[in-house]
């Protein structure tokens, strides 16, 4: 079901982010005409930041281009004659005018934005309400900006290293003079955030506001931080504490996880919210993510996409030789085929195989001209993942966590258990590797695993990939334009 906190930040979102530039102006967002004696205005700009994560920019088509199709388990898809761009990033051909990783840059950026303005706004209220709850639901809000803001960061440290910290209302000249910091130097900011947000988040939230972040979101997040860190014991540590606060487990039924009715399942920690508001037309609050990977050509009308980023042979290979039946039936959308729901998705799609982990069935695809997937929410992170960072952090040294108890290869088993597989009898750091391969396929978490693992070279040599240069993006050339204190990252 979907939650009161969209609703009000659809409005925001078209009222607020549609004048931005490559170097967006802060404090646009929801700055003005609020009034901060009232207490029903604190979740505005915090809503107005929620929403700045389903934009175009952040977590659609540039997204799928940058960290979905620069895998080894997706191929561009649609036609050959269809996403020069993303074409590019399939064959590690893209330069620093590549409009995809422009847009990711301005996407997470413009995040990062929206949450600076929040916690700004969320200061404002604090000075003037009267009440001690409003003033301590305001903290809270804080919490919920500061998890975004490090969110944010965590995808741009990753893709681009050498980075502009943003952690505070500028102008835009100020914005064009800041320089680029190092990656511990970024690293820092988000522990940092994150450990506040831990502080100040709840551990859930009343029902009206399912889909705000949680302290346990906040330390799942923290966890994979320190994976990426190299810091086996304070990622097991982290997600020691998930696992212990039993509020979450792995949902029975994989193919119900994918569903519109699974979201903010028992297993959810962070999704990034996605709705049509059960309209035909107008404004709401709905993310492409999951149209642009929809089936091209399919019949009827709302059961189509652009068909972006499909499965690749390789994937659909990995699968068969591990004897998975569960996973892959959920996975991999076959053309010529017919849904467990119904849905006939039509042999005449130019792709034999589709993204299933967006597949959204008609019945809720109300949008008038298409809408494939406007109801569909973009999983971020799953309890599942918990559970395999947990375990990789002990296969790599770690101990097994005071709170729970839980071994890795419990951890581990537990994962396979669900997907119908026989139990392991040893927790190798490979073979969690390969599970979460398996487990977290087509969800933007293969090409930046294989990076932070150092195989990324070995595997995807074949793809075009270059060591030494491709383990980073090119900062965007309109960037190095508009601040002359960046310097482009190796071998651009």
């Amino acid at each position: 079901m979907k939650r009161i906190i969209i609703t009000v930040s659809a409005v925001l979102l078209l009222a607020g982010c549609s004048d931005f530039l490559n170097i967006r102006p802060e404090g646009t967002t929801t700055s003005e005409g609020l009034d901060y004696t009232k207490g029903e205005n604190i979740i505005k700009p915090i809503s107005a930041a929620y929403a700045e994560l389903r934009s175009y920019d952040s977590s659609s088509f540039p997204l799928l281009g940058c960290l979905g199709v620069t895998s080894d388990d997706q191929d561009k898809g649609s036609t050959p004659e269809d996403g020069a761009s993303t074409k590019e990033m399939d064959e590690f051909k893209y330069d620093a005018a590549n409009e995809l990783i422009s847009a990711q840059w301005t996407g997470y950026y413009n995040i990062v934005s929206a949450a600076n303005n929040a916690i700004s706004q969320m200061g404002l209220f604090k000075e003037q309400l009267s009440s001690d709850d409003l003033k301590a639901e305001a903290e809270q809000g804080i919490g919920d900006a500061k998890f975004i803001r490090a969110f944010a960061y965590f995808r741009i440290v990753t893709m681009w290293g050498n980075v502009p910290i943003i952690d505070k209302i500028m102008t835009s000249e100020e914005l064009a003079a800041v320089p680029q910091s190092t990656p511990d130097q970024v690293y820092a900011l988000i522990v940092s955030d994150l450990e506040d947000a831990i502080v100040r988040l709840p551990e859930k939230w009343a029902k009206a506001y399912t889909g705000r972040v949680t302290k346990y979101s906040a330390m799942a997040l923290l966890a994979k931080v320190y994976l990426y860190r190299g810091n086996w014991a304070k990622a097991a540590e982290y997600c020691d504490q998930v696992i212990a606060s039993n509020r979450y487990g792995l949902l029975e039924n994989f193919r119900e996880l994918f569903s519109v009715d699974g979201e903010y399942c028992k297993e959810s920690l962070f999704e990034i919210e996605s709705t049509d508001l059960g309209k035909s037309n107008g404004d709401a609050a709905y993310s492409t993510y999951a149209y642009v990977q929809g089936p091209r050509n399919n019949t009827p009308n709302n059961m189509q996409g652009w068909g972006f980023g499909v499965p690749s042979d390789a994937l659909i290979q990995f699968y068969a030789d591990r004897g998975e039946t569960v996973r892959p039936a959920t996975t991999l959308l076959y053309r010529g085929t017919t849904t467990p729901e119904g849905d006939y998705i039509s042999d005449q799609c130019p792709n034999p195989v589709y993204n299933g982990k967006v597949y959204t069935p008609k019945s809720y695809n109300d949008w008038s001209g298409n809408g494939y997937g406007y109801d569909h929410n973009l999983r971020v992170i799953r309890y599942a993942e918990v559970l395999l960072i947990y375990a990789e952090a002990i296969s790599r040294g770690a101990t097994v966590g005071a709170l729970s108890g839980k071994t890795a290869l419990e951890a581990l088993n537990e994962v396979r258990a669900r997907a119908g597989l026989t139990p392991e009898t040893e927790a190798t750091t490979a073979k969690i590797l390969d599970e979460r391969r398996a487990e977290l396929a087509l969800e933007e978490d293969r090409f930046l695993d294989l990076v932070r693992t150092g195989r990324a070279a070995t595997v995807l040599a074949d793809l075009g990939y270059v060591e030494g240069k491709h383990n980073l993006f090119p900062i965007p050339s309109t960037q190095l334009q508009l601040n002359e204190n960046l310097n482009q990252n190796p071998n651009y």
